[in-house]
């Protein structure tokens, strides 16, 4: 408690030393002093000032420093080639984070899907801080979450530590680490700006489709791809995926996997290779506006409607019908279709689940016992997987 105490009052001071500019240290010597007039005597003075004591700049500076000490040793550059589509070879860069859990018994890193795209196993080397070179001898990849874990067999690695994406707020100070550009071992700084960024349309696919996003300002660059967010405690919050820019470089909007959503995804890969999603079996309207929802009896547009029940699915069992609102998967609010498709594709294949409902303006809790979404893809009524978008 003493730590986290520690790091939270160390961070708060050095925002505010920047902000406001002021520090433990008295500084108004500074305002005295200017360069082109101070002689020898003065100089000395100012450099002997600045070396003793201590202040909340610099505290927060050590404390930046020992994050990065700790952090840095995980994270690995990635190269990786596949064919092009006109021929010749396509070079993908980017970044990952060495992990361990007990349901591995080697650890592996985790990074983008789109990272290592299309390259055979035999074409990824990965690049340790040391400089050393090692190639993976398993890859397993999610492409609804973009999400790939490559299996390594080296000793000596220091793997980095989950952290909890859900207890990150809208404000927290963060570190972002990658080979930007290809420049290994690079750490830069900044806080959250907002969660639960979702319909992002990453690059030329569709694919994605759990989108729940941190954004920071934290600069990523290209090379990034796949690298850790890093929170005070030294703990893998995010994954960093994408970038909002114009210029094709950093712009200060960011985008990163939350670290609950890649963790569960990594483990199911490391268990089965590949990722069990439920299913609810209903087409959501994705222009769900004001006006519907006023018509509907809710104040303002909340939840996912939906406009379509498919037959012999979760869904149609429950009861749900056309033109239910769903207001609460869980337990959790739903915000808007998309959440809602996050929610449901990562519950538990099987398990039964409450939602509540708007239907003829009033409340409904309804018991779901969600499906396999492989099982219900062989039943012609269900939906393809291209069809995720818009039905759930």
């Amino acid at each position: 408690m003493k730590q986290h105490t520690t790091l939270f009052f160390s961070s708060l001071f050095f925002l505010l030393g920047v902000i406001l500019g002021v520090g433990g240290r008295d500084f108004s010597w500074l305002e005295r002093a200017e360069a082109e007039h101070m002689n020898a005597t003065a100089v000395e003075q100012l450099y002997r000032q600045l070396a003793v004591g201590e202040s909340p700049l610099t505290n927060g500076s050590d404390l930046l420093s020992q994050i990065s000490s700790v952090t840095t040793p995980s994270v690995v550059h990635i190269q990786s080639e596949r064919p092009g589509a006109s021929g010749g070879l396509v070079e993908e860069t980017g970044s990952g984070v060495i992990m361990t859990s007990p349901q591995a018994k080697t650890p592996f890193v985790v990074t983008n899907k789109h990272v290592v795209a299309g390259a055979e196993m035999s074409d990824v080397t990965i690049q340790l801080h040391d400089g050393r070179i090692i190639y993976p001898y398993d890859l397993r990849t999610d492409e609804k979450s973009d999400i790939a874990v490559l299996m390594i067999d080296e000793p000596n690695v220091q793997a980095g530590r989950w952290g909890d994406s859900d207890t990150v707020k809208i404000g927290h100070m963060v570190l972002a680490q990658g080979s930007p550009f290809g420049l290994s071992q690079s750490v830069t700084f900044g806080i959250i700006s907002a969660k639960g960024r979702r319909s992002l349309r990453l690059g030329e696919s569709s694919d994605v489709i759990n989108q729940d996003f941190l954004q920071t300002d934290a600069a990523i660059n290209p090379g990034n791809s796949g690298g850790p967010l890093i929170d005070l405690s030294g703990r893998v919050i995010g994954i960093n995926t994408a970038i909002a820019s114009n210029s094709g470089g950093n712009e200060g909007i960011g985008f990163s996997i939350p670290s609950n959503l890649a963790r569960y995804v990594t483990e199911q890969l490391l268990v089965s290779g590949k990722v069990r999603r439920a299913y609810l079996g209903v087409k959501l309207d994705p222009d769900f506006d004001l006006e519907t929802a006023q018509k509907l009896g809710l104040d303002r547009v909340r939840g996912a409607r939906v406009v379509d029940v498919y037959r012999n699915t979760p869904a149609a069992m429950s009861g749900l019908q056309v033109d239910d609102v769903i207001l609460y998967f869980g337990g959790v609010e739903v915000l808007d279709e998309n959440h809602l498709i996050n929610l449901v594709s990562l519950t538990s294949v099987n398990s039964s689940i409450n939602a509540v409902i708007l239907r003829d303006k009033r409340r409904q809790t309804l018991a779901v016992k969600l499906g396999d979404r492989d099982d219900l893809e062989q039943r012609t009524e269900a939906p393809k997987l291209n069809d995720w978008k818009s039905s759930r």
